[in-house]
């Protein structure tokens, strides 16, 4: 059973995020002051060509993908711009450029209205009674399989969502200085699980997140979010004033000691693998932030922590490995709908997660300093041989606090190298994943002359997994992720770790195909093992690739089994 801590800061009202809600007024001024500042500094007297750039790309996005959660007279407004960035051209060059500085100010002001996030502390309470209220009842009726078991306490929380790995360090970390939570991410959920499981059991105070605006699409998720200190995150949106305002936004609030959460792969894993390309456009930031506070003479640190979040499923599986299908392999398949936007597909996913007693499992790595030195609990950083270091030394040229934007973009560079590396070592590695791999490269052993998009076009009803194979192939893959967890290669999960290979694989079949209608693995009526769905599979497969275990898979080629013919 998972360990409930105390909070860390006991005051909602002293959370941080709290704090720079109560002082959203000013906090938007000084980014408005500090993006139209570097702006100047960057463009000079040619600001006419940000505005212009970014008045017809915002333009074009409201003629092409319009949202209901634009703001209002939205067209109104960017053709205004337009309009005066025209009117401006036709006075003198100082004239223009002070008229174009106030345009600038106004585009800055919208985009920094938009994106800054509100918390109430009322709103936080109640989604927490009622979360907690919900999940509870709801996993004693499901687990129960019963609805008159709606108000029993018989199943706990704490069995099924559960926070591991570097818990004592971060707690102590987040009392001196700033946290930046870098997590994987495979699902919509992942956003509202992490809040809530690290203020449940963690004692964490509230992280500040982005969330993509599409998300507010749906009235009920529109009105917590905007509320529990999400910061709106538009993707459609790439001209340099909004990017400029969004990176300066988050620089500002690290500064100002609110703690964070930055998905460095930018949006879902569509693969369903763990990420290895980075967007360190936003981890970035934390850099930045950090030789700012020096600059300023503090020496307050910034803390980088990563979190690998394991599902046995995910909600949006079978839509987000279509996607990177489509992507990679430019092959026509029918077009998926996400179902996060689903309520009826958000409750079935709950009911069935906690109807077959799975768990999700949240692993918070070794945390870092901003260019990647481990640190211990009371925030000292060491480098690769174990020496003390000082931070701020990084920073320095001819013993001042410099700005030096390259050798800044390098030692971001290194830290998603180390993160990459602590997402493989603090992975804890579940028996769906396990057993999803084993399959998926015995189906590819059975098949040698089909490449992966002739496997995944190849009749489901055609083929049987040969047990005993599948079984092999689980016993040595798990003597070899045993061997990799003693050199803090990857973790392995206390359940895969005891069970035998036939327990792995039942274990592994039934939490995998809690949720998906059509199965990635299950048992027929005579009990062979067959997929209803191979690319489910594969997607479920992926969370094992780049660990190099297709070596240690030792298999002769087999000719490929009809499915009736292996029916007596």
């Amino acid at each position: 059973m998972g360990k409930r801590y105390k909070h860390v800061i006991p005051e909602i009202k002293d959370w941080p995020i709290a704090k720079l809600s109560d002082d959203r007024a000013n906090f938007i001024e000084e980014i408005n002051a500090e993006v139209v500042r570097k702006l100047i500094a960057q463009y000079g007297e040619n600001l006419h060509e940000p505005l212009t750039k970014t008045a017809y790309k915002e333009l074009l996005r409201i003629k092409e993908e319009p949202w209901k959660v634009d703001p209002p007279k939205d067209k109104q407004f960017w053709k205004g711009i337009q309009k005066k960035i025209v009117k401006n051209e036709q006075k003198e060059d100082e004239i223009e450029q002070a008229l174009n500085q106030q345009l600038l100010y106004s585009v800055v002001n919208r985009y920094s209205e938009e994106i800054v996030a509100t918390f109430k502390e009322k709103t936080f309470l109640f989604a927490r009674r009622f979360l907690t209220a919900f999940f509870n009842r709801l996993l004693n009726t499901a687990a129960s399989r019963n609805f008159e078991r709606i108000f029993s306490k018989k199943h706990k929380l704490e069995d099924r969502l559960l926070l591991k790995g570097e818990i004592e360090k971060v707690r102590s970390l987040m009392k001196k200085g700033t946290v930046i939570l870098v997590p994987t991410h495979h699902s919509n959920l992942d956003s509202i699980l992490i809040g809530y499981i690290l203020d449940l059991f963690g004692g964490l105070p509230l992280f500040s997140y982005g969330a993509g605006l599409n998300l507010y699409n749906t009235g009920y998720t529109a009105y917590f979010m905007n509320r529990l200190g999400a910061y709106r995150l538009d993707r459609r949106k790439k001209n340099p004033i909004y990017l400029e305002t969004l990176k300066t936004m988050n620089i500002l609030a690290i500064e100002r000691g609110v703690n964070s959460i930055f998905f460095p792969g930018g949006t879902r894993s569509r693969s369903g693998a763990l990420e290895t390309k980075f967007k360190l456009g936003m981890m970035g930031t934390a850099t930045e932030a950090q030789r700012r506070i020096y600059q300023k003479g503090k020496d307050t640190k910034v803390f980088i922590v990563p979190l690998v979040i394991s599902y046995h499923f995910v909600l949006e599986a079978n839509y987000l490995i279509q996607q990177h299908l489509q992507r990679e392999g430019k092959e026509k398949y029918l077009k998926a709908k996400d179902e996060f936007h689903s309520i009826r597909k958000q409750l079935k996913f709950l009911w069935d997660f906690f109807r077959a007693s799975n768990e999700i499992t949240m692993a918070m790595g070794k945390p870092t300093d901003v260019v990647g030195n481990f640190v211990d609990e009371n925030g000292v950083s060491f480098d690769q041989n174990g020496r003390v270091v000082e931070v701020k030394d990084y920073f320095l040229k001819d013993g001042e606090i410099t700005v030096d934007l390259q050798r800044e973009r390098e030692y971001t560079r290194h830290l998603g190298d180390r993160i990459k590396e602590r997402f493989f070592a603090d992975n804890i590695v579940l028996t769906s994943h396990l057993v999803a791999y084993s399959a998926f490269k015995v189906l590819q052993n059975c098949h040698p002359e089909l490449d992966l998009y002739g496997l995944l076009r190849y009749p489901t009803e055609d083929f049987v997994f040969p047990k005993e194979k599948v079984k092999k192939v689980i016993g040595d893959l798990k003597d070899r992720l045993l061997e990799m967890e003693k050199l803090d290669k990857v973790k392995v999960s206390e359940s895969l770790r005891t069970k035998s290979p036939q327990e792995i694989l039942e274990e592994g079949i039934q939490k995998m195909g809690s949720y998906h209608p059509m199965k990635p693995l299950t048992l027929d009526k005579n009990e062979n093992l067959i997929s209803q769905r191979f690319r489910t599979l594969y997607f479920y497969h992926n969370r094992l690739e780049n660990y190099g275990l297709e070596k240690h898979v030792k298999l002769t080629e087999e000719t490929p089994k009809k499915k009736l013919e292996t029916v007596s």
